[in-house]
């Protein structure tokens, strides 16, 4: 499921794409409003999200335009003390606000209630090129729907591999998730180990990882690039 984010702050436009992607959304990213009207006309994704203040085109504007020609559901982004953009957003069409400064976890219980009270069903799986992971049923399908069998930790570690796809993330911080606690030199050894068994059941030549790839002396990355 698509999201366009539109917000002219680099860094919280990478926060959010982060937060969203772990969330299980595909995420679409513009820095202005006349981007953002051509990628909504590009991707047509499920929400979008508006920062009020955007150069060319302000949030407000962008909002207008959106639905004059779409239901889709929109959130907007502002500062706060900002009621009057607030009340034009929801006279222009907009479904929600968030004010700013945010936490991740409280945008996208946000999303999540405007994709239920629009009729639009948020992601119960997670889907990185030809591999589907459904957290909820405990279910990994390869290509051509083939499922595999994980344990509870295998699942942990290609879970969270997944929802990071193309970071690099580090042995103490895929311990620290997959098994909860900090890791020390024993913990980067069995992570080795747990790493090298999902690689013999997703990747088709575990010798040459097409998916589940080592970055020396960084870590390991979920890619299909």
């Amino acid at each position: 499921m698509k999201i366009l984010v539109a917000d002219d702050d680099r860094e919280l436009l990478d926060l959010l794409g982060f937060a969203l992607q772990r969330a299980g959304f595909e995420i679409v990213q513009a820095s202005d409003g006349e981007q953002a009207l051509a990628r909504f006309q590009e991707h047509l994704p499920s929400l979008v999200l508006l920062d009020a203040a955007m150069p060319k085109l302000d949030g407000l504007e962008v909002c207008r335009r959106l639905r004059a020609q779409s239901a889709v559901p929109i959130i907007m982004l502002t500062v706060r003390n900002q009621e009057e953009d607030i009340l034009r957003a929801f006279d222009l069409g907009a479904d929600d606000y968030v004010t700013k400064p945010f936490s991740p976890k409280q945008l996208v219980a946000r999303i999540k209630a405007t994709l239920r009270r629009s009729g639009v069903c948020t992601p119960n799986f997670l889907s990185v090129g030809n591999v589907r992971l459904e957290p909820e049923r405990h279910q990994v399908h390869l290509p051509g729907g083939e499922g595999i069998r994980l344990t509870p930790l295998e699942f942990r570690l290609l879970h969270v591999l997944m929802q990071n796809q193309g970071r690099v993330m580090g042995a103490d911080e895929l311990v620290e998730q997959v098994w909860g606690y900090e890791e020390d030199s024993g913990d980067r050894v069995l992570l080795k180990g747990l790493v090298a068994r999902v690689r013999k059941k997703v990747d088709a030549d575990p010798s040459q990882p097409s998916l589940i790839k080592t970055v020396p002396g960084a870590g390991y990355t979920f890619s299909t690039t």
